[in-house]
């Protein structure tokens, strides 16, 4: 049987996509520790990501790794840790930039992957990746049940904040005047908007300070 290659296209590229369709066990097994999502049937694996991209990041998840620990409220995972999500008869199988899991959700966290919705995920937009963030991830998080959305773009220079409103549906999650967020999910932890634009990203102890946790 001849393979045809499937195409998902981005705003600016097309990543590279699996030739043949193949279940989510299969996937895991062939694609163990590699990054590459899972999309009902076809592997998308990412283009390489920017230094800005990889710092912003980075920075990211050890503020808020700190924070959850400090504070025992559960686990941050990242990339290439699958999360699974499943629709109906369709499994997407993505890997958040950063997500947490809240302890009372331990129970749904295997070796590979991290079954349902996150209780918070943040995507750092990297040039190929606009559409699958803003578009695609946005409306599986949505639906599957990820109760806070960051899309981080630092190319724009745009930080946006999504939550839930009384209809289930994403609403953007106020800025305060003085360009601080302040998390619904992680209460108590906030951020300066500013801090994610700087050249020289703040000094994690300089943070932990301001939140006075050290």
């Amino acid at each position: 049987m001849e393979n045809t290659t499937t195409e998902i296209s981005t705003q600016t590229s097309t990543p590279i996509v699996s030739s043949s369709k193949m279940t989510y066990e299969e996937f895991l097994r062939e694609y163990d520790g590699q990054y590459a999502e899972y999309v009902d049937g076809d592997v998308v694996k990412d283009m390489s990501v920017t230094q800005t991209h990889d710092d912003l990041t980075r920075f990211l998840q050890a503020l808020l790794r700190f924070f959850v620990e400090a504070k025992k409220l559960g686990k941050i995972h990242g990339e290439p840790y699958q999360m699974r999500m499943d629709f109906g008869d369709k499994t997407k199988g993505r890997e958040p930039d950063i997500f947490f899991v809240a302890n009372e959700n331990f129970h749904r966290l295997h070796e590979k992957y991290f079954e349902g919705a996150a209780d918070l995920v943040i995507e750092v937009i990297s040039p190929e990746s606009v559409v699958r963030d803003t578009e695609d991830k946005f409306e599986e998080y949505e639906a599957a049940g990820v109760k806070e959305y960051w899309i981080i773009n630092p190319n724009r220079r745009t930080a946006i904040f999504y939550g839930y409103d009384e209809k289930g549906k994403y609403k953007m999650l106020p800025i305060s005047v003085d360009g601080k967020f302040e998390s619904r999910v992680l209460q108590g932890l906030w951020l300066k908007i500013d801090w994610l634009w700087q050249e020289e990203l703040p000094n994690l102890m300089d943070v932990l300070k301001e939140w006075k946790l050290i």
